[in-house]
């Protein structure tokens, strides 16, 4: 199984910004967006700290609905392209 990189919470907003989420409100530390096909999730955004696993996993899997590999291929050419 591939292994999940280590990801902020404010990190991984900007990357869901970038394939078409949009916030749509933000409540204490935790950050909901929307896609246009109408996927929703929410982000704890925790100054400096790093997005569980399992929480990260779940985004991935159940939220988002894309496979692990898609996941990191898309990550991957996010942080290409903020170099």
């Amino acid at each position: 199984m591939p292994k999940l990189p280590a990801i902020e919470g404010d990190e991984f907003v900007k990357f869901l910004q970038k394939i078409g989420f949009e916030i749509i409100r933000t409540k204490g530390s935790h950050v909901r967006l929307k896609s246009k096909d109408g996927k929703y999730t929410t982000v704890p955004v925790h100054k400096n700290k790093i997005l569980p696993k399992g929480l990260l996993r779940k985004i991935i899997r159940e939220d988002l609905q894309i496979e692990l590999n898609e996941f990191l291929r898309l990550y991957s050419d996010f942080k290409k392209g903020k170099k």
